[in-house]
């Protein structure tokens, strides 16, 4: 990688970082607080409702211990339910809870209205989340793949 390169990708990931400390803020009024890790994980149960504590900790790069102490959080505020896997009781899966999905709710009307004014045109909003897409599911292989380490936090 060149140094032009370099700097490119780098102004990429800071200005994703500026961009969720925005969308950070912009939720503080809307839904209950959370970590970074908090939210990370209930991303993720979000999106696959009924998956294992063991899948969502891999998925989410996070040292176990860690990821027990922010589910235990979250199933604390109401947001997690565990229910035992009807094919082994010694499996427990994770779904997000009525008060998540109005939270969730929240969110979408907050942050919506926030990027709306960011970005009003639909054609480069669905630009934006195709290339951001593509990220995210490159740096997932890439984590699955073992070449990245689980946070500590």
């Amino acid at each position: 990688m060149d140094e032009k390169q370099k700097a490119r990708l780098f102004e990429l990931a800071d200005l994703i970082l500026a961009i969720s400390r925005h969308l950070h803020a912009a939720k503080a009024d809307t839904a209950d607080p959370w970590t970074p890790l908090e939210a990370a994980v209930m991303r993720y149960i979000d999106h696959r409702p009924g998956a294992t504590a063991a899948q969502a900790s891999a998925a989410t790069r996070t040292i176990s211990s860690n990821f027990s102490r922010a589910l235990r959080k979250l199933e604390q505020k109401g947001l997690v339910r565990r229910e035992a896997d009807p094919d082994d009781a010694r499996r427990v899966r994770l779904y997000p809870t009525e008060k998540a999905g109005e939270n969730l709710g929240r969110l979408q009307d907050t942050w919506s209205r926030l990027l709306d004014e960011a970005v009003p045109d639909a054609a480069e909003a669905d630009e934006v989340i195709a290339v951001l897409r593509r990220v995210e599911t490159q740096l997932l292989d890439r984590a699955h793949s073992g070449t990245a380490r689980p946070q500590r936090a």
